[in-house]
């Protein structure tokens, strides 16, 4: 799924009404009942009370206006307040004058903001995705005054205030929604950690735009859904062998964090890579052996921390990073992998802040190494960032720079690819904020790399779906709560299974 600009977006309008031969006010009124069909499959009359629909002077007021009457012709309460303003768009009026009798309408300017009780349902509908400067004056002293109201506010297509692709300025002014209802896509701003107090929740119901638009305009954005990765993942044919899915090797953990070790090799396994390897410190090696008798493990000469590196031939996958420490031999140790590896690299953990402490290596990394950084580990790689649209910024510069794949982690995770593709994935949960989840996350893509079915994009978006759609599955067992990070492999196999290639019949 692409993520657009909010001129895409325009266009996108534009090339529906010319497709399908309709009017802007139709489309509008498709918007409104998507958005109402939301709305009241979740709250029926008696619970919403007086719903407050709070209209700006443009389409986006237009929308909350065809909004208020349908939620009047089915049975709830409605009041309709307006921004005062001396233009409205001609959508605007001709919804204005389609409204009951029956609803109230009234101006709010804002010396005479009337009073909104703590729980009142309030439609947030006074400015949307054509919005170039921060709110002042009136429509921000409205604002202002709706955020200080506790009420339960669900905004249309965007909180009021909040910019579609750029970052907000300081202080000013954006309704702070629990829901925000968008139209067909999602925007760049709802998936954004800044934007979080602004948007809740967001949902993005479908108006039924153009599909030939949608499939010709060109994006640099995308959304990682299950529609995304539907036939990346081929089916194992019948007779295949352990060889077929490839072999890898993790160089992971030190004394005291050989649980790493332990928890990614448990996830390239259940990943479906067909040999593992795991090279371990010393102490690590009763360990592993009795954790993971699957694998095979091999023991550094070192008993603390690895020092060295096997003979890398007979892998098809090398990941490297979970819980290794930042001793000076480890250092070395990776300074030699990124020289002598021929396999697919994925890097995590430690290995990245090896790198940031040591920012001449990051010149040795093979194209197409896979580093999965959070946000932390990634600025300590490039610099602190100004804010999510400047880390997007440093993301996609660093991939291209480097010609490898960066995943940044956090809630909507984005992979970064060479070409300076921007994908965000929509599984996962806040469950996962645990320690060890990384640590998983580095095992899977090390398996996925390792089959040499895939491509290097392809198996990094599987890996990063998995994951997530492993921890929505764990969850529904654990709870957020708890949920650790040994809970997440179990589920791999059902995360993947749902992605796996079926032939017709």
């Amino acid at each position: 799924m692409k993520l657009l600009t909010a001129a895409q977006t325009r266009q996108a309008d534009a090339a529906t009404i010319e497709h399908e031969g309709i009017s802007s006010l139709a489309l509008m009124e498709r918007a409104a009942t998507a958005f109402v069909d939301w709305l009241t499959a979740r709250l029926a009359p008696a619970e919403a009370g007086a719903v407050l629909v709070l209209c700006g002077p443009g389409n986006n007021g237009g929308d909350g206006l065809a909004a208020a009457r349908l939620l009047h012709q089915r049975g709830y309460q409605v009041q309709v307040g307006l921004l005062p303003a001396d233009k409205h768009s001609a959508d605007f009026e001709a919804n204005r004058r389609q409204l009951p009798a029956a609803v109230s309408v009234a101006d709010w300017p804002p010396q005479e903001l009337p009073p909104i009780q703590p729980g009142t349902v309030v439609i947030d509908a006074l400015f949307g995705t054509g919005l170039s400067r921060p709110l002042e004056g009136a429509a921000a002293a409205l604002v202002q005054h709706l955020n200080a109201a506790q009420a339960r506010v669900v905004s249309i297509d965007l909180p009021s205030g909040l910019f579609t692709n750029a970052p907000q300025p300081a202080d000013s002014p954006v309704v702070r929604a629990r829901h925000t209802v968008t139209f067909e896509l999602p925007k760049l701003a709802l998936l954004l950690p800044q934007n979080a107090s602004y948007v809740g929740q967001w949902h993005a119901v479908p108006i039924g735009l153009s599909p030939q638009f949608l499939a010709e305009v060109s994006a640099d954005m995308h959304l990682v859904d299950a529609a995304l990765l539907a036939d990346k993942l081929p089916a194992r044919p019948t007779f295949a062998h352990k060889g077929t899915f490839g072999h890898a090797l993790l160089l992971a953990g030190s004394k005291g964090k050989i649980g790493a070790a332990v928890l990614a090799a448990h996830a390239c396994l259940r990943g479906g890579v067909g040999l593992l390897t795991v090279q371990v410190p010393g102490v690590g090696y009763p360990v592993l052996q009795t954790a993971v008798p699957e694998a095979m493990c091999l023991t550094d000469t070192c008993k603390t921390h690895l020092s060295e590196l096997p003979d890398l031939k007979p892998y098809n996958a090398v990941g490297m990073g979970p819980g290794i420490g930042q001793d000076d031999m480890t250092r070395a140790a990776l300074e030699e992998l990124l020289c002598t590896a021929r396999a697919p690299l994925v890097l995590d953990a430690d290995a990245l802040n090896l790198l940031g402490a040591n920012r001449s290596l990051l010149d040795l990394m093979p194209p197409g190494t896979l580093l999965t950084p959070h946000p932390k580990e990634f600025e300590r790689l490039t610099e602190k960032a100004r804010d999510d649209y400047h880390r997007l910024e440093l993301l996609r510069g660093f991939a291209r720079q480097y010609q490898c794949y960066v995943l940044l982690k956090g809630a909507y995770s984005c992979l970064a690819a060479p070409d300076g593709q921007l994908y965000f994935n929509t599984t996962g949960n806040p469950g996962m904020a645990t320690g060890g989840s990384g640590d998983i996350l580095t095992g899977l893509c090390t398996a996925l790399r390792a089959d040499q079915r895939l491509s290097p994009l392809d198996a990094a978006l599987l890996a990063i779906y998995a994951h997530g759609r492993a921890g929505d599955l764990a969850t529904a067992d654990t709870g957020q709560a708890g949920l650790v990070a040994g809970d997440l492999p179990r589920y791999i196999g059902q995360a993947l299974q749902e992605l796996t290639r079926t032939e017709p019949f």
